[in-house]
């Protein structure tokens, strides 16, 4: 018994781990990360909108917003138009039927085809036919020197709609004479020259009338009422040098309204356009 009691007592340490790293652990570190992460996010964001256009904006709106192809044989998707689409005859929006089926239209309009009905090739033909015209208005300019001054008030274009001749008035010389439809010597010289190259084609014509603008001080502002009789005195010079009257498909007068130059006043803002149509206008 008293060799028992003299042992020494056996004594056991046990070593506590803690994991994470402190009292609290790790966890905190996670949270406040992802706090600097959100805030560093929010003030780009606000930087962004502060530093970007409205295009631009939209524009990554657009980059990051989900789209679904639209062609002529299908929509791509199954919503309002159960994957049809958007140009079908017999499916609308709202519930499904109708379209044109119930509103009968001309077949190119429903199919949603615009501009016009004329095939590739012939657009194609028609074109080159207006180009052997310019150039030919253009082989004018070598003639003589009278030419070459008629030709400084000449422009020509080919649209959708035709051949455009635009005849217009400079500083130094006009069309017509100051606020009146009376022409010029030089108007009637360019019309013999348009009249010349409009017999060698018998598309139709349309004459369109513009003016600069008048003061705001006039009692009456007759922009509206000048501008139509010029197209309409370029009409009659038309008609009296071989243009018969069926091959003319409108007269317009335009007014101020469309402006070639920045300056409202300008002489620049007087012309007349001939525009000789193409076969399906």
């Amino acid at each position: 018994m008293d060799a028992q009691g003299n042992l020494a007592p056996v004594i056991i340490k046990r070593k506590k781990v803690v994991q994470g790293g402190g009292h609290h652990g790790g966890a905190w570190k996670v949270a406040y990360a992802d706090f600097v992460t959100a805030m560093m996010a929010f003030f780009m964001l606000m930087w962004l909108l502060n530093a970007t256009t409205e295009q631009q904006r939209k524009g990554l709106a657009d980059y990051f917003s989900p789209t679904i192809p639209i062609t002529r044989v299908s929509g791509g998707g199954n919503g309002s138009f159960g994957g049809e689409s958007i140009f079908s005859e017999m499916a609308q929006a709202q519930d499904g039927t109708g379209a044109s089926a119930s509103r009968p239209t001309l077949d190119n309009k429903a199919r949603g085809i615009t501009g016009s009905d004329a095939s590739t090739e012939e657009t194609a033909a028609q074109n080159a036919a207006f180009e052997s015209l310019d150039e030919m208005l253009q082989g004018f300019g070598g003639e003589s020197t009278v030419m070459e001054n008629l030709l400084e008030h000449i422009n020509t274009r080919i649209t959708d709609e035709g051949l455009v001749i635009e005849l217009y008035s400079r500083d130094t010389q006009q069309i017509f004479d100051k606020s009146t439809a009376a022409p010029t010597q030089l108007l009637e010289d360019l019309t013999d020259l348009i009249v010349e190259i409009s017999k060698t084609v018998t598309n139709k014509i349309a004459i369109g009338g513009h003016v600069h603008a008048q003061p705001l001080v006039v009692r009456e502002n007759s922009v509206w009422a000048l501008s139509q009789a010029r197209a309409t005195q370029m009409r009659l010079m038309m008609e009296s040098r071989g243009i018969t009257d069926d091959r003319i498909q409108r007269v317009t007068g335009h007014a101020d309204r469309e402006l070639v130059v920045r300056d409202p006043m300008a002489l620049r803002n007087d012309r007349l356009e001939i525009v000789l149509l193409r076969s399906d206008r």
